[in-house]
């Protein structure tokens, strides 16, 4: 027990408690609500001023230009390094000599190696030009054939018609003797029945008698001549059949040489390109001994040792970094955070290097940024799931720093819509995404 009871006659003695008597006579309750009420006035206003959602991101200085992003330079042939012509942090302009190397494979040794090839080409295409007054005298030569051909075969063929004619001739002696024959026959019959008769002598009989004999002997001489005719005819078709075989054979070989001769033709043609091909490549090669600046800019890092060594070809010597690129700020965002972008959105940098004071939600009232706007925007996710964007600078908007770098870093706003305080508290109290961003001018066409 404490004994502090009414009934206590050892009661706490509370005189000597000043500060107690100055705070129970003070009336503090009503300068208290007071002063809570103002509180909550000025926590009320607050929440009604205006906040701009962004989303924020890191990232990087780059360039929009693939041909303004560092360059590096690489050997297109193998060779020995003979000379540098650049150390680092030189300014090079387009075409300037980086370095010269010296061949190192047997098959190009030779000094003159371009020449003796251009001979070798002369001497092929001197090659293509005979083939060709081959194939025009071989051309001229199956015409000859040709027309020699067809005067034969008409030759034989007339040959074949005369005889033929001839067998006619024949057949109708034949047939006038066979008729001569048939008289003689009836009237050595006839002269043979007077005879005995004894109107006509035997003289008369004997004459006739020849006269028969005479007659059977023209007919066997015409049977003759007519089968020798015939004979002779056999002979034409055969030599006339000859004739065309040897015609058509002398033609095929002509033109089987002739082909022969286009196919070398056309084989000299090819290894006319192939020298052709050859002398370029030499000469091109040649020229790689070379090895230029691709374009203006200075050499930011030698990556090949000194003189005597030997690189291969693909190798990497230098790296040149741009003397003129267009800046541009490569951030990645959210998948959540993706609908909410659209290219033109603006936005707000802060460099690495540059001092800055930046509030997110009054990105006017910050100091040290720069202003951007959204340049594009990738279709597809990178490894880590996140999507990158690409922010140009804004025009009409202070330019960014002259000695800004590729690779530097840099931290980004985007910004979305304005919105109050209040809301912008209770939206990420519940954890809601920000309010969609769309340009007044999307709004109206999706209401038309």
């Amino acid at each position: 027990m404490l004994n502090l009871s009414p009934q206590n006659p050892n009661e706490v003695d509370q005189s000597p408690m000043t500060a107690l008597h100055v705070v129970e006579k003070q009336k503090s309750s009503k300068k208290l609500i007071r002063a809570l009420g103002l509180l909550f006035f000025a926590a009320f206003i607050v929440t009604l001023l205006p906040w701009t959602q962004n989303i924020q991101s890191s990232g990087k200085v780059t360039t929009l230009r693939p041909e303004q992003k560092p360059q590096t330079i690489n050997t297109v042939i193998s060779g020995k390094v003979e000379k540098w012509f650049v150390k680092d942090g030189d300014p090079v302009r387009k075409g300037d000599t980086i370095l010269f190397i010296s061949e190192i494979k047997d098959d190009y040794f030779d000094p003159n190696l371009v020449d003796r090839t251009e001979q070798q080409l002369k001497n092929k295409e001197l090659s293509v030009i005979s083939y060709s007054d081959k194939v025009s005298s071989m051309d001229t030569r199956v015409d000859a054939l040709i027309e020699t051909g067809r005067l034969k075969l008409k030759q034989a063929k007339i040959k074949l018609d005369q005889t033929r004619l001839k067998l006619k001739t024949d057949s109708i002696e034949y047939h006038t003797a066979q008729v001569n024959c048939k008289i003689a026959q009836t009237q050595f019959d006839r002269f043979e029945a007077l005879v005995k008769d004894g109107v006509k002598s035997q003289t008369d009989l004997e004459t006739r008698r020849l006269t028969l004999q005479r007659a059977q002997a023209n007919q066997i001489a015409a049977q003759q001549k007519l089968l020798q005719s015939g004979n002779d005819i056999l002979d034409a078709k055969v030599e006339y059949n000859s004739v065309e075989a040897k015609f058509r054979d002398e033609v095929a070989k002509a033109e089987s040489d002739k082909f022969t001769a286009l196919s070398d033709m056309y084989q000299a043609e090819v290894d006319v390109t192939k020298l052709q091909s050859q002398v370029m490549n030499y000469s091109i090669r040649n020229g790689m001994y070379v090895i230029l600046a691709p374009q203006d800019g200075i050499v930011t890092k030698i990556l090949s040792n000194g003189i005597g060594e030997t690189i291969k070809q693909g190798d990497a010597i230098a790296t040149i970094m741009p003397s003129v690129y267009d800046l541009a700020i490569e951030m990645y965002v959210r998948p959540m955070d993706l609908p909410l972008l659209a290219k033109g959105q603006h936005a707000r940098i802060q460099f690495d290097g540059w001092p800055s004071i930046a509030f997110s939600g009054w990105p006017n009232s910050s100091f040290g940024t720069f202003g951007g706007e959204v340049f594009a925007i990738d279709n597809f996710a990178g490894e880590d799931g996140t999507f990158r964007v690409l922010i140009s600078p804004l025009k009409n908007d202070k330019p960014w720093p002259k000695a800004l770098r590729v690779g530097g870093g840099a931290h980004s706003m985007i910004l979305l819509n304005d919105v109050p305080i209040g809301y912008e508290l209770w939206r990420l109290v519940n954890g809601f995404p920000p309010e969609f961003y769309a340009k007044k001018e999307t709004k109206e066409k999706s209401k038309k």
